[in-house]
């Protein structure tokens, strides 16, 4: 891996490529966003300059797709004539059946790599991409179908950023992470909504920072997870599903001795979570 090209140069596609910097890659990358988001990852020493689409495809052995999953959709169809043989084409997006479905449909066969980092921040944009992004924390890769281009020496340098490379189907993937990903940040989202809707002053007042915790992920980018969302919709509706039958269980549990068992249940696999070799 010589020469790398991200496209959509902001906190993810930032990230990579100073994670690449530091752990001493010292190829070319090209970025591919608007001009000031290249502007300022020319600032954050990121990139090494910045092209259109076309160039990328034409000069690099690997592209980077670090966009929204909508825009990664839609710049696959128009990498389809442009990418060369031997060039692999891999994305960040956070789901994967329909990435993986219109690179099969439009890529060369075999140069299509889908990819999806566990790791982000609630802040956007390149000037917040951090080199340490991804250290510690999973990298899940999804091949589908047999690779004629040589994906050795991207594994070889997520292992160098400290990303821990998992592999499993699309499918998998997307059932997976809207129960760890999606449903969190719906769950995040209705408490802060519930919250922003009483008549009650004190409730800006009156709290601890586990409040603070529970509505983080409320601040993230509603357009870019509108399109998350939407790509993933039957996994998520089903993971709130199962979110409904437990807050049923728990507020019928309530006063009576069984809510004890439910917290206890609830606790060990939360204790089974802080024992896992992941960051935090």
């Amino acid at each position: 891996m010589e020469t790398v090209a991200i496209v959509g140069l902001g906190l993810v596609g930032g990230s990579f490529a100073l994670a690449l910097r530091k752990a001493g890659f010292d190829g070319e990358i090209f970025g591919v966003s608007s001009p000031p988001a290249i502007e300022a990852g020319l600032r954050r020493g990121a990139v090494s300059r910045g092209v259109d689409l076309a160039e990328a495809a034409a000069k690099a052995d690997l592209i980077y797709l670090a966009q929204p999953v909508d825009r990664i959709l839609m710049t696959i169809e128009r990498l389809g004539p442009l990418v060369p043989r031997g060039c692999l084409v891999t994305d960040a997006g956070s789901t994967k059946m329909a990435i993986v479905k219109k690179a099969q449909e439009q890529l060369p066969p075999g140069q299509f790599l889908g990819g999806h980092p566990l790791a982000g921040k609630e802040q956007r944009g390149v000037e917040a991409a951090d080199a340490d992004l991804f250290s510690g924390r999973p990298y899940v890769l999804t091949p589908n179908d047999t690779l004629t281009v040589d994906t050795k020496s991207f594994k070889d340098w997520l292992g160098r950023i400290g990303a821990q490379v998992i592999e499993m189907s699309a499918e998998t993937h997307d059932g997976t992470v809207a129960l760890t990903s999606h449903v969190p940040q719906v769950l995040s989202t209705a408490l802060a909504l519930t919250l922003g809707r009483q008549r009650n002053d004190q409730l800006t007042t009156v709290f601890g920072p586990g409040l603070m915790d529970m509505t983080r992920l409320a601040l993230s980018d509603a357009e870019v997870w509108a399109g998350i969302l939407e790509s993933n919709k039957a996994n998520v509706q089903a993971g709130l599903d199962c979110v409904i039958s437990s807050l049923h269980e728990i507020r019928n549990a309530v006063g009576r001795p069984e809510l004890l068992n439910v917290f206890q249940s609830a606790s060990t696999f939360a204790e089974r979570l802080r024992k896992l070799p992941f960051k935090s």
